[in-house]
């Protein structure tokens, strides 16, 4: 055991090793600040008249958006009380390769001109939003996967999760600022498939009782987690908005959800556990949903009672997921979700997809008015029909699904 032991550390730093060369030798051939956020001369080729914006505006929120990928994500997937320290460490190794590789995969697609990638915030607020997707994935594997295939896992993830998002936002047009498919969808579904391809019958049966110690520790973390998501979701939904007047509608849409989905996980949840309160891991799970479900709608014209039902939708799809779909997926699907992603960001995130196609159908240029060319840019000048904007959300969603499947199935 302790050689085993002593080889699995050595795996891991090995490992360590080179993905950090291969990453500062990518870095010092391709990467290079974008003229867009720094001083000096600005390139004819690129548009460096949102310097200033880039700047200023994107910065702050790269701060929000960076603090809730790293603390919420983590914190939230550290509730077990046998693996919460371990999990939460990992999660920071996650974070810390995953950014790197994220902001060269993406650029190499997004930022890439005359043989150089260039780095704004923008770019980096990008690769949080990757990153995010890969720490939902180890949410379905967490405690049966080792650090070593962790990071394998996040190499992966990363590649088709910036594959995904470019296929939608770039080549298909698809409005989704707050991420509900690219990132809980997509972060959902690759982890459940990793889940199932890892199935093992006899360990994954012996595993489960360990998995159900989430006593006090559960709690603790599960407090400073959702915290940390009232705070920093709203910025996170409305991270990759353009200007200052289409921020307003995804916070205050992802704040109407939030609350909603909170107050429908207390009605639910003393029904289906005959508890008087849900516990705090249960409020988590309520928050999630209830933020997932605004990625796509949370910059649409949803109005407030709109995110409110939404929310509360949402709140009630995660205690019913968790009472009822998780022993199907286990018992039937042979997938064990260790945290639950399936009911806190799959089926929210897709509801928030089929909820952004059905506003994309009511978008009129009376209704939005400037907000029409912010929100859909191919719409407004009249490249595209709003029938023709909403098949292409709408088909998204299964294009997304695929994605994250083959990638699970080739990466588990």
């Amino acid at each position: 055991m302790p050689e085993h032991t002593a080889a699995s550390r050595l795996r891991l730093s090995g490992l360590c090793f080179l993905l950090q060369i291969l990453n500062i030798l990518l870095f010092a051939v391709f990467a290079r600040y974008s003229p867009e956020s720094s001083p000096g001369h600005c390139p004819p080729q690129l548009d460096c008249s949102r310097r200033n914006q880039d700047s200023a505006f994107q910065q702050p929120r790269f701060r929000d958006v960076h603090t809730q990928v790293l603390l919420s994500f983590g914190l939230v997937v550290a509730f077990l009380g046998r693996y919460g320290p371990g999990s939460a460490a990992i999660s920071i190794l996650i974070v810390a390769f995953a950014i790197q590789w994220a902001v060269l995969a993406q650029g190499f697609l997004n930022f890439f001109l005359n043989g150089k990638i260039y780095v704004g915030a923008q770019s980096m607020v990008s690769a949080d939003f990757c990153t995010a997707a890969v720490l939902i994935s180890t949410g379905a594997v967490l405690g049966r996967v080792n650090p070593v295939q962790m990071l394998l896992l996040a190499l992966l993830e990363v590649t088709m999760c910036t594959l995904n998002e470019y296929i939608l936002l770039r080549l298909m047009g698809v409005s989704d600022s707050g991420r509900s498919l690219t990132v809980h969808t997509f972060g959902a579904y690759f982890g459940l498939v990793v889940s199932r391809v890892l199935y093992q019958p006899h360990k994954d049966k012996r595993k489960r009782e360990e998995w159900q110690d989430v006593g006090h520790q559960a709690d603790v973390f599960a407090v400073v987690g959702t915290i940390y998501l009232w705070i920093f979701w709203p910025s996170f939904t409305s991270a990759t908005t353009v200007h200052d007047n289409a921020e307003n509608w995804a916070v205050l849409n992802t704040y109407f959800s939030l609350v909603a989905s909170t107050v429908a996980t207390f009605l639910l949840s003393p029904v289906l556990y005959e508890e008087s309160t849900p516990r705090m891991v249960q409020i988590q799970d309520a928050t999630l949903a209830g933020m997932a479900v605004m990625g796509m709608a949370g910059e649409m014209l949803v109005t407030p009672f709109g995110a409110l039902i939404a929310g509360f939708l949402a709140g009630l799809i995660s205690p019913l997921g968790f009472r009822f779909f998780t022993p199907v997926l286990r018992s039937r699907l042979k997938i064990q979700d260790t945290c639950g992603v399936h009911n806190t960001h799959g089926l929210p995130g897709i509801l928030g997809a089929l909820l952004g196609t059905l506003l994309t159908l009511l978008a009129t240029a009376d209704t939005y008015g400037d907000r029409l060319e912010l929100v859909f840019p191919l719409m407004a000048p009249g490249s595209r029909t709003v029938t023709d904007q909403a098949f292409i959300q709408l088909g998204a969603l299964p294009l997304t699904l695929l994605l994250a499947a083959l990638g699970g199935c080739l990466t588990g």
